[in-house]
């Protein structure tokens, strides 16, 4: 096969996770380009399907697409964006929680993280009222844990690619949307290798003046700077120490961004494909025709069935809202 091409403009799925307010949750990117037909399918319609409670353990938010057929959002939902996006049907908005992909589970829901045992929620650091941008990741892409990034040192973190959405909307948990790829973060988590794609929704109306990190320099006064020291500082009211970065806390260009996300995404392809340990992720997908884990439609929809139903959420402490100086 031939390796995967990036055009200029380049415009990635994201999936969200997590957006500007402090209430929680993720968002799905993609991007533009031309690639390998098995992984990647037109840009379609995701739906959405809620199982257990909010703000518990057993909640999870399963993907599918618009006739009904579940997927995982990590290895179905394509990286590049090759058509213009449907609009998307979210989810119902979650309450300040921390949310991941859950990378270990069979068709890889969005679940609440937790942390020894306790649900994680996204802390208040004055003066950021939870996240500063839509928070998600690229799908089709992995920070190899076995893979040492030659610029730092250091191996990947074991999880798909993040996403910082700098649009103007507000996105909700589980959302799919086209993004453009405007620079990326070197962020160093307790020794491992986090990179931060910088993106903007490609339906933003300010998507058409953000073209590269500087465009966000010049254009969002003051934003790029605070991303940065947010990520220095999200884990400290839990005990942790401030993240570092690599590059001196500099972003590096669009270009830059691309390769890495080239590199990111062949090995997700190494991963699925069974060429790489695959370090407890669940690769059972649906869509990626060369893949040893690939399931039946069938058996995708018993793994959703076999998680609790639909209830409703679980209430929140009154601690989440509360405010932190570091």
């Amino acid at each position: 096969m031939s390796a995967l091409m990036l055009r200029s403009s380049v415009r990635c799925l994201v999936t969200v996770f997590d957006t500007f307010s402090a209430s929680s949750r993720k968002v799905i990117a993609q991007a533009a380009a031309v690639s390998h037909q098995c992984y990647f399918r037109k840009t379609m319609h995701y739906q959405t399907e809620q199982r257990g409670h909010q703000n518990s353990p057993d909640y999870r938010l399963y993907f599918k697409t618009s006739d009904g057929k579940y997927i995982s959002p990590f290895h179905d939902i394509p990286l590049i964006a090759e058509t213009e996006p449907e609009n998307d049907v979210p989810a119902k908005k979650s309450k300040k929680s921390e949310s991941e992909i859950a990378i270990k589970e069979p068709l890889n829901p969005i679940k609440q993280d937790e942390k020894k045992g306790k649900l994680r929620y996204v802390a208040n650091i004055f003066p950021h009222k939870g996240y500063i941008w839509n928070y998600g990741a690229l799908p089709q892409t992995w920070e190899d844990p076995g893979q040492k990034d030659k610029e730092t040192n250091c191996c990947g973190d074991n999880d798909p690619i993040d996403v910082c959405d700098i649009g103007t909307q507000v996105c909700s948990t589980g959302q799919v949307i086209q993004v453009k790829v405007l620079g990326i973060l070197a962020m160093i988590d307790e020794g491992e290798m986090d990179w931060k794609v910088i993106a903007i929704n490609a339906e933003d109306p300010d998507a058409k003046n953000l073209n590269n990190i500087e465009d966000v320099r010049k254009n969002r006064p003051g934003h790029l700077e605070a991303t940065v020291e947010w990520f220095r500082k999200y884990k400290v009211p839990d005990g942790k120490p401030e993240n570092k970065f690599g590059f001196n806390g500099e972003f590096k260009d669009k270009d830059f961004a691309v390769e890495i996300i080239k590199s990111t995404h062949e090995h997700w392809r190494a991963l699925v494909q069974k060429q790489k340990n695959t370090g407890g992720i669940d690769c059972k997908n649906t869509l990626c025709c060369d893949s040893p884990w690939r399931c039946t439609t069938d058996e995708a929809r018993e793994v959703v069935q076999s998680a609790p139903a639909f209830g409703s959420a679980h209430p929140v402490s009154p601690e989440v809202e509360k405010w932190h100086f570091v």
